[in-house]
């Protein structure tokens, strides 16, 4: 309370809540607005297909289900965390420009960023078009096409660049003026609106159909189960959590660069490594490379973007080859990579070569270890196993959803599958949240004390 007290007192903090809730509120509204000229059909057949754990639930889920209206925003912020993937991927020793512009400091990250936005344009427009013609060799969507069909499809491809886009200068907006990391607040937010619409659909699966047919035993059932739902909720919710806390800290001593300061006055800090340190980047990116094949077959022959093949890349198929018996292909395949990417990208992020050279510059080093080399090497043992723990808790979140909708324990409505992933945005988000505003409050506390003279 005290602290709610002292955000309400802050007329910084409020402004910048106001100012975020102000551009979330008019994502929302553009998250209602269709697509001039398209149509579904069926929204509840639609709806079962987004929400069965394929290769466009993860689209779907962190445009907080802008895909499932077909919206202006249903690429979402999609496109640009896959082209800042890629891009930080190639600046690591691939590509020689990228890698020289990565040691430039901030010029060298502002032309990053402007990279990351061209290829942004043209991995949305290869996006937007798969989408479309995958969707409408199913019937999901049906659009007004006159004479000329393909200019149909670029004026469609166009009005979802330009909501993307759109949806990026918002983000852009809440980081500069709101508060959070404002690409992060837009997937928050989308994935947050969702879930009073899951849990009422619970509500009533479970317990309102118990006690309209009158049937007690079916009523205390159905209480019993939704009970059980929001308790496992909330143990996913504690488990991401913890996950998302869990460090290793590795002490770390300053030498002294001025005079007179000796060994024993050297002043000692910690490394936190955490066991998750890529976050939910590989889950998004994992996600990604199963849409490609449609994707492509839906360039190639969209008569084909439901060949019985691309069943393999199906989360919640059990594929068969051959005479052999049927597996989850399509899941295996997705966690393997979802585990390969959380190495890769936890190295991506600490960067244990740099760490070491940024060390050595500082005077800095890890008490029983040799500044260079020998810092490096034990910085990167110590984050892959670290690592480890993160990555095998990772692939159980994001395996619980497809696991729980292969098991059949919510008989067929697939919407009501534990959202795992969802769940690693929404507390990592809360937490950063958390973080900054006590930053916020504890700035303007030192304000306060050097104003009042330090009394």
């Amino acid at each position: 309370m005290k602290k709610l007290a002292s955000i309400l007192k802050n007329k910084e903090i409020m402004g910048r809540i106001v100012f975020t809730i102000m551009i979330l509120l008019i994502f929302r509204i553009g998250a209602q607005v269709p697509v001039p000229g398209a149509s579904i059909p069926d929204e509840s057949a639609l709806h079962t297909y987004l929400t069965s754990n394929n290769a466009l639930s993860i689209m779907n889920l962190l445009g907080g289900g802008t895909l499932q209206s077909f919206s202006i925003f249903a690429l979402g912020v999609s496109p640009y965390i896959t082209a800042q993937i890629i891009v930080q991927l190639l600046a690591t020793d691939v590509l020689p420009a990228l890698t020289d512009l990565k040691r430039q400091g901030q010029y060298g990250r502002k032309k990053m960023e402007l990279a990351t936005r061209y290829l942004t344009l043209l991995l949305g427009a290869v996006q937007a078009y798969g989408i479309i013609k995958t969707m409408e060799s199913s019937d999901f969507v049906t659009f007004t096409t006159g004479d000329q069909a393909w200019l149909t499809y670029v004026y469609v491809v166009i009005v979802l660049l330009a909501g993307s886009m759109l949806v990026m200068w918002l983000g852009d907006q809440i980081s500069t003026k709101g508060i959070g990391n404002g690409i992060s607040m837009i997937i928050f937010a989308g994935i947050v609106s969702s879930l009073p619409s899951q849990m009422s659909t619970a509500f009533t699966t479970w317990v309102s159909q118990g006690f309209y047919t009158g049937m007690d035993s079916a009523a205390v059932a159905g209480v019993f189960k939704f009970l059980l739902y929001v308790l496992s909720y909330l143990l996913i919710i504690a488990f991401v959590t913890f996950t998302e806390l869990a460090k290793r800290k590795i002490p770390v001593q300053h030498s002294g660069k001025g005079g007179g300061q000796t060994a024993s006055m050297a002043k000692a800090s910690f490394l936190p490594i955490k066991i998750n340190s890529a976050g939910v980047i590989p889950v998004i990116f994992a996600s990604s490379i199963l849409t490609a094949p449609s994707v492509i077959i839906a360039f190639i022959d969209s008569s084909k973007s439901n060949a019985e093949w691309l069943g393999i890349f199906s989360t919640t198929t059990m594929y068969k080859m051959g005479d052999n018996f049927a597996m989850p292909w399509g899941l295996i395949i997705y966690l393997v990579l979802t585990v390969a990417f959380t190495f890769f990208y936890a190295n991506l992020q600490i960067a244990p070569d740099q760490m070491a050279e940024n060390f050595q510059k500082n005077g800095s080093y890890i008490p029983g270890i040799r500044p260079g080399n020998e810092t490096e090497r034990y910085v990167r043992k110590v984050l892959n196993r670290v690592t480890v723990l993160g990555a095998i808790s990772l692939a159980i979140i994001a395996a619980i959803p497809p696991i729980l909708t292969l098991t059949g324990v919510f008989g067929g409505n697939n919407s009501l599958a534990l959202g795992g992933t969802g769940m690693i945005i929404v507390v990592g988000v809360a937490l950063e949240l958390n973080s900054q505003i006590d930053g916020l409050l504890a700035g303007k506390s030192f304000d306060e004390v050097v104003a009042s003279g330090g009394q």
